[in-house]
């Protein structure tokens, strides 16, 4: 009875400290990266608006378990995107998941149109709970999707510039 009671204070306590220590992290997680692509900010966007165009340049977007719904809507297996707002600068897109986790991405486009140089920017905010598991987890954001990213807009650079 004894080595029980001791292994559920143990318990207690380590989760108490764990939750301390992971309320100093924030709950707001942002990841963003950035790419220039020597075009004009109307054909970058032509390629960012549409996600029936993402397949060009969005890794994953041709694997079989994608759904498009629509220009503006797509199923990524256990994952909804769904591009919310279109500004001439921005493109405002929600991805959600089955376990409710909710990202919001925004894509910016800065130059202008008499420019042959665009700067892309795009970047993906996450609200985290408290839970301890989330708010470490959260650390590997920027490893994990800044990594995606990277990729993704290097292939969208390629691709733009190759027409």
């Amino acid at each position: 009875m004894r080595l029980i009671k001791l292994g559920l204070i143990s318990f207690v306590v380590l989760f108490l400290l764990a939750t301390a220590i992971g309320l100093l992290f924030p709950s707001t997680v942002l990841v963003s990266r950035a790419i220039d692509i020597k075009s004009s900010k109307a054909t970058v966007f032509e390629h960012v608006k549409d996600l029936r165009k993402w397949n060009n340049w969005v890794d994953g977007m041709n694997n079989p378990i994608v759904k498009l719904l629509d220009s503006s809507e797509a199923k990524l297996g256990n994952t909804t995107v769904k591009i919310v707002a279109i500004t001439d600068t921005t493109v405002v897109s929600e991805w959600i998941s089955e376990n409710a986790a909710k990202q919001i991405s925004t894509i910016r486009l800065i130059g202008d149109s008499a420019q042959k140089m665009t700067v892309v920017q795009w970047q993906f905010v996450q609200e985290v709970n408290w839970y301890p598991w989330e708010r470490f987890s959260s650390m590997m954001n920027d490893r994990i999707i800044g990594t995606l990213l990277e990729k993704n807009l290097n292939q969208l650079k390629k691709t733009v510039e190759e027409q």
